[in-house]
């Protein structure tokens, strides 16, 4: 049998990373088998090793996947504001603190998605370092969205920010069924945009 073409070999990861990041953030790193990874490519099973080393490498890849999709989507938002922080900060909550955000972590924020599940993983998993480094470039972005000259104070603040958005996302996700979700989602975006609406 003719071994697949790189071309070929090229697309299946390609379609392995995708799966997998969508999978992890509705499933969690540990609420999906490989097995069920590589169908989600619409692959088999046996031909996973030929991509990745371990499952442990494919989460790395995917939180790193996840999270460049979620910085490209707060860039394009952000970009839409032009120069003005006040702009940029509606262009990011307003989507981000949704029901229909809340009801879909396949395609959502990587930090929010995984948040839980890779604290619980050991520190020299590879999959801390894809997070904390998704992490810090989405709190990059988010500092532009202060409006101040000190550097110390846009960091900071971007914490904060961060902090409530993901926090109440993830808060949201657990208590979904119940009317505190929404209201969680509102009263943040409210305590967020109150003084930029």
């Amino acid at each position: 049998m003719a071994r697949a073409s790189r071309e070929q070999t090229d697309k299946n990861r390609e379609a392995i990373e995708q799966a997998s990041s969508r999978l992890f953030r509705e499933r969690g790193l540990n609420g999906v088998s490989v097995a069920e990874l590589m169908a989600g490519a619409g692959l088999t099973h046996g031909g996973f090793y030929g991509h990745f080393s371990s499952k442990d490498a494919l989460a790395a890849q995917a939180c790193k996947r996840a999270f460049e999709e979620s910085t490209a989507r707060w860039e394009r938002r952000m970009d839409k504001a032009g120069d003005d922080p006040n702009a940029m900060l509606a262009n990011l909550v307003e989507p981000y603190l949704t029901p229909a955000h809340c009801a879909n972590p396949g395609v959502g924020c990587a930090a929010a998605a995984l948040a839980v599940d890779v604290a619980r993983e050991p520190a020299d998993k590879p999959v801390r370092q894809a997070y904390l480094e998704g992490f810090k470039a989405m709190t990059e972005d988010m500092a532009k969205t202060v409006d101040s000259d000190d550097p110390q104070v846009r960091h900071d603040e971007a914490l904060v920010r961060m902090a409530l958005l993901v926090g109440a996302l993830t808060l949201a996700r657990a208590t979904a069924s119940d009317p505190i979700s929404d209201e969680m989602l509102s009263a943040v975006r409210t305590r967020l945009l109150g003084s930029t609406a």
